[in-house]
């Protein structure tokens, strides 16, 4: 099974350790973000890991090569100009061979404890149930970026909270698609604002919960988290 990471962030808000990375090489607790997704994957049953590349992408192929000290097959799709996201993973999506039916597309950015195992078997599911259905993406719950104050009638504070959870469910950057997606991908631009409003529309995509930990590094905030949690595994 094959899967693209989207690695071309620049991720200007972890400057200075991306002046000379791409975001996904930015290390937690030693090894770069990259290497944490492809042992995550390689878990999964992935064995090819297509690169989707472009700011400062000569980092990746020195550290990965061509994979096999990892386990994997690394491959490299290359953008000369952005393509925005969906760009890059329809520019990416030829490398990967026809009789691949299902393809694992994921951030460059995300750490989780969440498996693909369990993603897969939803994504199987929700295929079965509709042969239309051609995307499946994990979200999790939306944490509230503020201190929430906790108060009776009377205005009387009886405690605080920090980090709650909320009712919204936000998207995590991983998804299982279909091959036939391609045809849905712009050439330029987004999947998040162009793609998957009419895959909802067109009742072709799904949601799989996940309540495992989960970061999205855009910020030494974010990374100290992430190396935290890493750490304590």
């Amino acid at each position: 099974m094959y899967a693209l990471i989207l690695a071309g962030g620049k991720g200007e808000r972890l400057r200075p350790l991306t002046d000379t990375l791409p975001k996904p090489m930015v290390p937690v607790c030693g090894k770069p973000i990259l290497e944490h997704q492809v042992e995550w994957l390689k878990a999964g049953g992935i064995t090819d890991v297509v690169f989707l590349a472009g700011y400062r992408w000569g980092a990746i192929k020195d550290h990965f090569g061509d994979g096999r000290d990892f386990g994997i097959n690394a491959h490299y799709s290359l953008e000369e100009s952005p393509l925005g996201r969906g760009g890059a993973i329809k520019a990416g999506l030829p490398q990967v061979p026809s009789s691949e039916d299902t393809v694992a597309v994921l951030n460059g950015d995300t750490i989780t404890d969440e498996t693909l195992d369990r993603l897969s078997a939803y994504h199987q599911e929700r295929k079965s149930a509709n042969e239309n259905h051609l995307a499946t993406i994990m979200v999790v719950p939306m944490v509230s970026p503020y201190g929430l104050v906790d108060m009776d009638s009377s205005g009387t504070v009886t405690g605080f909270r920090e980090k709650v959870e909320m009712e919204h469910w936000i998207n995590a950057g991983i998804y299982l698609f279909d091959r036939a997606i391609a045809e849905e991908l712009p050439e330029l631009g987004d999947h998040e604002t162009e793609t998957f409003p009419r895959l909802a529309q067109a009742g072709q995509l799904a949601a799989m919960r996940s309540r495992n930990f989960w970061r999205s590094v855009d910020s030494f905030k974010d990374l100290s988290e992430a190396e935290a949690h890493v750490g304590s595994r």
